[in-house]
């Protein structure tokens, strides 16, 4: 971000904390989104990737729920733009925003076979 603040996601491998969380400078959590896993909208399971666009509206890749969440600058819930539980039987992997064509990538591993870009 341009004031030197940068966004991480990360989900801990007991399964207690999924999170986006921004940074300052110095390493330190400035703001978080998430928390305990769950299955409420708001809840992530395995955050594992995500896009920044230029205004740092924020997209996040929850792995776990096979789905696509938009975060507002300040990390609050916008809304679910993607989610693919019933049309595919892989894992979320990658996002590219491709701001300029105004389009997002969302790549899925379906466990077998490479990558697949939808």
């Amino acid at each position: 971000m341009s004031n030197g603040q940068f966004v991480v996601c990360h989900g801990q491998l007991d399964g207690k904390l999924h999170r986006v969380c921004r940074l300052g400078p110095d390493g330190q959590v400035v703001k978080s989104f998430g928390g305990s896993s769950g299955s409420g909208s708001q809840e992530m399971l395995s955050p594992i990737h995500l896009a920044v666009d230029r205004d740092g509206l924020v997209f996040v890749a929850d792995e776990g729920k096979k789905r696509v969440l938009l975060l507002s600058q300040s990390l609050t819930y916008i809304c679910k733009i993607f989610s693919h539980r019933d049309q595919l039987l892989g894992f979320l992997v990658r996002l590219c925003l491709d701001e300029e064509k105004s389009l997002l990538y969302v790549a899925a591993n379906d466990g077998v076979v490479g990558m697949l870009w939808l």
